[in-house]
């Protein structure tokens, strides 16, 4: 059996940890000592790690990590990943070191220009491994890429089964659903998400994973085809009209500057 377990770093990352009791994959390791502290805990060997794109909350503890811990390291070819072995560009099909199970490689370019998703299929689920490309109830800030970029980077991962599980970057939910509520106050789906989750929170647990049809029900970045969504962005942009990608632009400047 397979297990996917949150590994907390810094104030709001997740390292993702995937093992079967006995080996584990790592995914984002921004910080070395929190993970192999759980390793030890949990008596396990690591066999490889996965790396989504290069900010260092997010491959930060790579060295730290291999120098104990001597296993190949996968991220993307065209940016700086410490410790990185095996170079991908998206398209790849792998077979995870000691878990033996597949994972397909999805290039998904716009918060970084090489960023990379990983989904990964376990006996039990579909798990998709983004980074900060989608994030729970919202998508990471556009640094290298374009707004039309994002856009088909996010419509690639919403074109995914619906039951596909989303293990996102950060525990930013409660603040991405505050401004998905401000685009669309009168959906019932956000209302009962955001009090879900506010439990949650409460009770010290995290948010994620969500699922692709959760987040197609209540993340506006997957939602501007939808009229009531078009109609925010109009309105807090100036425009007449919007196209999907438009839409996805205001929506996406509306949040930077959304306090």
């Amino acid at each position: 059996m397979v297990e996917i377990i949150p590994v907390c770093a810094f104030a709001d990352n997740f390292i993702w940890l995937i093992h079967d009791g006995r080996h584990a994959v790592a995914v984002d390791v921004g910080d070395a000592p929190p993970l192999l502290e759980r390793l030890d805990a949990l008596n396990l060997t690591l066999s490889a790690v996965l790396c989504t794109h290069h900010h260092a909350d997010h491959v930060g503890g790579n060295a730290a990590l291999v120098a104990r811990c001597p296993v190949p390291v996968y991220g993307p070819e065209s940016e700086r990943i410490p410790a990185r072995t095996v170079p991908l560009h998206g398209g790849e099909v792998l077979t995870l070191p000691g878990l033996e199970i597949p994972c397909r490689v999805l290039a998904v370019p716009g918060h970084t220009l090489g960023h990379l998703a990983y989904a990964i299929e376990t006996p039990d689920e579909t798990a998709l491994f983004c980074g900060d490309t989608l994030l729970a109830a919202g998508c990471g800030r556009i640094f290298e890429g374009t707004a039309a970029m994002m856009w088909q980077s996010l419509s690639a991962l919403s074109a995914l089964p619906e039951t596909t599980r989303i293990y996102c970057g950060h525990e930013y939910t409660l603040s991405n659903l505050r401004f998905a509520c401000a685009v669309e106050p009168d959906n019932a789906a956000l209302v009962a998400r955001e009090a879900a989750v506010r439990a949650l929170r409460d009770a010290g647990k995290p948010s994620v994973p969500s699922t692709l049809a959760e987040e197609q029900a209540t993340n506006p970045f997957l939602r501007v085809d939808v009229p009531t969504v078009q109609a925010a962005a109009r309105a807090h942009s100036g425009l007449l009209r919007v196209t999907a990608v438009e839409t996805f632009a205001a929506l996406r400047t509306w949040k930077d500057g959304f306090r």
